[in-house]
């Protein structure tokens, strides 16, 4: 054992700070950053660009390019034989080891993560080899199974299409039976569904819940979205300036918020019932005053109090702790106990 981690846990992240240094400026794109993931459940991370969500799971998949580097901190993880690992003390050939078998993860846009050189069921069936004893024959029978699992149409068919003769919910698809060929206990989903429709972002959430239920994984769901939140998550981590601002159930999140910022984004995800009046008129979009202040230039106290329509002086001395707030939850604010 490498730390402390609960039970029911598969994944625990422990005051993750992951830096990225030049000569010239240290941009701290993660800074302290703690949550725990349950098994079986899922845990959404939500924030703007540039909040550090993205790089808090490429911390956890170790994806960093230079110069990010994890400069303190811990990510323990549960394998599937029970085993808790330090992945921010691993190394590159490590990593080999997990990523994909224990551990996987989806991206935005697809084009750019399957190889368009090579049809989709060579992809699927290199994954499954890459990790398993099994031949050339094998390794394409269980591509078309997992083809046929995430609900491609005539999957036999479609086993030797190439990435560009599919449409973008096909090839994320085909992105998510790549990353679940291995049956992984950990999903990571980085913006799976923003590129996509809206019709199409609801069969895609559909087909996660099913397939979590079905292969017992943890999902860790990256989204700026909170409307999407709500269909998928069962607790929810607001990041802000490379921090943890709130973090509590998503009944809890959406009923009550305890930060300024978790309620306006709430406020920007569009509700006809809020938005429409009486007389069937649409009001004006909310949309959070200004914009992420750059992670190099954090003001010195909280760092959204630029944007906070709560903010007072204090809010500008120094930056507020992470309290307890609410029934379960907790809040990086002054006044959570207002809210």
């Amino acid at each position: 054992m490498t730390g402390e981690i609960a039970p029911d846990t598969i994944l625990s992240v422990q005051d993750l700070k992951t830096w990225f240094v030049t000569k010239r400026v240290t941009a701290k794109a993660v800074d302290g950053v703690t949550f725990d993931l349950k098994r079986g459940q899922t845990l959404a991370v939500v924030g703007e660009s540039g909040s550090g969500k993205s790089v808090t799971s490429l911390s956890i998949m170790g994806l960093l390019s230079k110069p990010g580097a994890i400069a303190g901190g811990k990510i323990l993880f549960r394998d599937r034989k029970e085993q808790v690992h330090d992945l921010a003390a691993f190394a590159p050939k490590d990593f080999r080891k997990i990523r994909g078998r224990e551990i996987a993860m989806i991206f935005q846009e697809p084009m750019t993560s399957l190889n368009p050189l090579y049809t989709v069921g060579d992809q699927i069936g290199e994954m499954i080899a890459l990790h398993e004893p099994v031949n050339r024959q094998e390794a394409r029978s269980r591509a078309l199974a997992m083809l046929k699992h995430v609900e491609i149409p005539d999957a036999a068919s479609r086993l030797d299409d190439y990435p560009h003769q599919m449409s973008g919910g096909m090839r994320q698809r085909v992105m998510i039976a790549m990353a679940l060929a291995c049956s992984p206990s950990l999903l990571i989903a980085d913006e799976p569904t923003t590129a996509l429709d809206v019709t199409i972002q609801a069969q895609i959430l559909d087909l996660l819940r099913r397939l979590q239920a079905e292969f017992g994984m943890s999902i860790l769901f990256i989204t700026h979205n909170l409307g999407v939140v709500a269909e998928i998550a069962h607790d929810v981590v607001v990041m802000y300036g490379g921090r943890v601002v709130e973090q509590a159930p998503v009944n809890d999140i959406f009923a009550h918020q305890r930060h300024p910022y978790t309620r306006g984004l709430l406020a920007c995800t569009p509700n006809a019932a809020r938005d429409i009046d009486a007389t069937g008129a649409r009001h004006a979009l909310y949309s959070i005053p200004g914009s992420v202040p750059p992670i190099t230039a954090l003001p010195p106290g909280c760092a959204f109090e630029p944007r906070c329509e709560f903010a007072l002086e204090a809010c500008r001395a120094a930056p507020p702790a992470l309290v307890a707030a609410g029934r379960a939850g907790f809040s990086r604010c002054i006044r959570s106990a207002e809210l």
